[in-house]
């Protein structure tokens, strides 16, 4: 599933972005820091806007095309920030085979947010992952890490409205 960058309003702050550039100069000259230096750097601001990657590539002289492409190929980076509200449907094998998939659309029609994306006021995210090791509950989904299991589709309404 290609991730998406939305349109979040970017808000670093200085203390991170000095913390960033601490990240960079530790990696200065290290062959394939490119990783590291991107893990820290979510660690950092909880995700990997535009505006880090600029930073990045800026410093580091490798290009923006390149740091994205790394980015937005590795399912561990996120181009966008978890909303207040950050809704996760497993869309393991087992969660599949058991609707899932409608699952996740229905949720995307109710927040009125496209899968892998942050609403533009960074209320609410929604994110299609991988197994999270509750096979037996399938289908599943996570608000703010609290599992939900034995969904169906029609209790989406219900489970979302004390999120909204």
């Amino acid at each position: 599933m290609k991730k998406k960058l939305t349109t979040v309003v970017f808000r670093g702050t200085p203390e991170q972005e000095e913390k960033l550039i601490a990240i960079i100069d530790k990696y200065n000259g290290i062959a394939g820091a490119l990783m590291p230096i991107l893990q820290e750097a979510q660690a950092v601001y909880g995700y990997l806007p535009i505006e880090v990657q600029k930073i990045i590539a800026d410093r580091t002289g490798i290009p923006l095309e390149q740091i994205y492409g790394v980015v937005s190929f590795y399912a561990q980076f996120k181009l966008n920030p978890d909303g207040e509200v950050a809704v996760a449907v497993c869309l393991g094998t087992a969660c599949y085979v058991k609707g899932s998939g409608d699952i996740i659309e229905e949720c995307a029609r109710i927040l009125n947010v496209p899968v892998g994306s942050t609403s533009a006021d960074g209320r609410y995210s929604l994110e299609a992952t991988r197994c999270i090791g509750a096979c037996g509950l399938a289908p599943v989904l996570t608000i703010n890490g609290e599992v939900y299991g034995r969904l169906t589709k029609d209790m989406m309404a219900g489970i979302l409205a004390k999120y909204m």
